[in-house]
């Protein structure tokens, strides 16, 4: 009788550990977000000035892994075609636009689908969080290539653990720290620098977004960026930039897009 006993009181510890109440529907983007990358950043150029801020020189490639058909093709670039071909946006994709001196406006278009707008070009990017809310495929397939390619976004939360334990709860918010993780796919082919460093139709390009708060309420919005492209790349192309919040709007300026 004690042994059954012991088995049964067991049995029911068991059970009151382990199950867990059915799951209802998983938060929004917006309403998970570890962190509020919304509002108006501003690129600060501190590293790559002479490739950022101006146009380089026709065959420089100073720092670009190019293979021997990207050096073929970044010495061919000629604006004056991109121009007439009106393709004056080849340097505003997707993996060369976050590179060049603008401004960001991030807001949320609805709940699943995060808006980045540049007022360099004039872009438009839009991060889409799936998790069952959309069919990456068929919308990819509607969409078509584009300069900005078809972004699939989610929440890269960090959960620590010490001494293979997990780590103590957040304060108060209950949110654990994140990046924002995109990975950009179906674009046009373009351009890295604007002086013709080409990138292919078949770029995968992967990005992290983390929002920092310094000691004196500066807040800054630090990306690293990863770029894929065995067409014109010999390895992966590894960039960061950094961009400080800005108060307001009150200095966005769009201009449109320059093949020079």
């Amino acid at each position: 009788m004690k042994t059954l006993l012991t088995i049964t009181l067991v049995a029911g510890l068991s059970v009151g550990v382990f199950a867990q109440p059915p799951a209802g529907p998983p938060p929004s983007a917006k309403a998970g977000a570890p962190e509020d990358i919304t509002g108006n950043w501003v690129a600060v150029v501190t590293e790559d000035w002479r490739w950022r801020m101006m146009t380089p020189a026709k065959g420089d490639i100073t720092s670009l892994p190019l293979n021997p058909n990207g050096k073929k093709t970044a010495e061919a670039w000629d604006a004056a075609k991109d121009e007439a071909a009106g393709n004056q946006c080849k340097a505003y994709g997707a993996p060369g636009v976050m590179r060049l001196p603008t401004r960001l406006r991030i807001s949320w278009q609805d709940d699943n689908t995060l808006k980045v707008e540049t007022d360099e070009g004039t872009q438009t990017r839009l991060f889409h969080f799936t998790d069952g809310h959309l069919p990456i495929a068929q919308a990819k397939t509607a969409q078509g290539p584009s300069w900005q390619g078809f972004s699939v976004a989610e929440w890269d939360i960090s959960k620590p653990t010490f001494m293979g334990f997990a780590a103590p709860p957040p304060p108060a918010g209950g949110k654990l720290p994140g990046s924002l993780k995109v990975t950009t796919t179906n674009l046009k082919p373009g351009y890295l620098r604007k002086n013709g460093i080409p990138y292919s139709g078949n770029t995968v390009l992967t990005e992290y977004f983390t929002r920092t708060t310094e000691a004196n309420g500066d807040s800054w919005l630090l990306l690293t960026s990863i770029v894929e492209d065995s067409e014109f790349l010999a390895s992966d192309f590894l960039t960061s930039d950094h961009f400080k919040r800005e108060a307001d709007g009150s200095k966005w300026n769009p201009t449109p897009c320059s093949a020079r």
